[in-house]
């Protein structure tokens, strides 16, 4: 993935974040699955966030994303999760019969951020520039 850029900033912020239906029920089959990933496909565009990869399981999601950072993670999910709940109950109504409630996604989520440097090499870089900049003096 490379860096990207929006106004002043460029950036290179991939996350890999995993959610499930409300009890972990396997409801993601068929139609469903498809339209599923379809409704995140296009929530991703809505905000900006680039969907780099992505699975539909019958009882979980997978996606690998690019948030820009002027979104915060959180606020991206809540806005995936809330969102794509009301699209599927829209186009599949027999899901809400007996989900009173009408939440699709179990509360919570799994991230992991995915990189390409890991802690040392950032303490070397953040050390090197110090001497660069002593050296440039």
């Amino acid at each position: 993935m490379d860096n990207q850029s929006i106004s002043h900033t460029t950036w290179n912020c991939t996350y890999h974040i995993v959610f499930i239906p409300k009890y972990r029920k396997k409801i993601l089959f068929g139609k469903v699955r498809k339209d599923v990933g379809e409704i995140l496909r296009k929530l991703c565009e809505m905000k900006g966030v680039e969907l780099i990869e992505g699975a539909t399981r019958p009882d979980h999601v997978h996606m690998y994303v690019a948030i820009p950072p002027k979104l915060s993670v959180a606020e991206f999910v809540g806005y995936l999760k809330g969102k794509s709940a009301l699209m599927v109950y829209d186009r599949h109504p027999e899901l809400a019969y007996g989900n009173k409630d009408r939440h699709l996604w179990a509360r919570g989520y799994y991230v992991t951020t995915v990189g390409n440097v890991n802690e040392e090499t950032i303490r070397k870089y953040i050390r090197d520039q110090e001497e660069k900049d002593k050296a440039g003096r």
